[in-house]
């Protein structure tokens, strides 16, 4: 299996679509699943994954291995890009992936865990922009604290602090619920 790096370098130096079409393939998933979460809709984080990937390809002259990793880098556009969408039409609320069947034993559980998901959504919005995006990233993206500091140009430390701060609050919050 060929690195990230000489994808790139096929892409950039041979125009090769078989390398684009593979980093495509490795990130496609993880992007549209972080995009699907921070618009709340489907068929937008469809069109904005393959908004993400085109600049992405565009650019790709412009991306450093040595600052980032290409994942990384790949949020990075695509947080922009949410941003961008943010600002054409205000989102306020996190949409919950879709309901999974559940056995009738289950739905009451199920129900429980779908409306504390919902509010545990619901309260977070009402943070500052800045504080939702270091929890999605982190609970919706996967991302590591160093990935996230590393997208949002901050320190590390204060990605932690501001995330640990939010969680502590989520469980004051939710207390009654456990």
């Amino acid at each position: 299996m060929l690195t990230n790096k000489r994808l790139i370098r096929y892409i950039l130096k041979k125009g090769s679509n078989q390398a684009a079409n593979e980093l495509i393939r490795r990130y496609y998933d993880d992007l549209y699943f972080y995009l699907y979460r921070q618009l709340g809709n489907g068929n937008d984080a469809l069109d904005l994954t393959q908004e993400v990937f085109i600049a992405a390809l565009k650019g790709l002259s412009s991306y450093d291995d040595r600052k980032s990793s290409f994942r990384t880098w790949l949020f990075r556009i695509g947080t922009y890009k949410v941003i961008d969408v943010r600002r054409k039409v205000k989102v306020t609320w996190l949409e919950l992936k879709d309901v999974q069947w559940v056995e009738e034993k289950d739905f009451d559980e199920s129900m429980y865990q779908k409306e504390l998901l919902e509010a545990i959504n619901q309260y977070v919005a009402s943070f500052r922009p800045e504080i939702q995006e270091i929890f999605r990233l982190r609970v919706y993206g996967e991302l590591s604290f160093p990935e996230i500091a590393s997208l949002l140009v901050q320190k590390e430390e204060r990605i932690k602090a501001q995330y640990y701060r939010l969680i502590k609050k989520i469980r004051e919050e939710f207390r009654e619920h456990e």
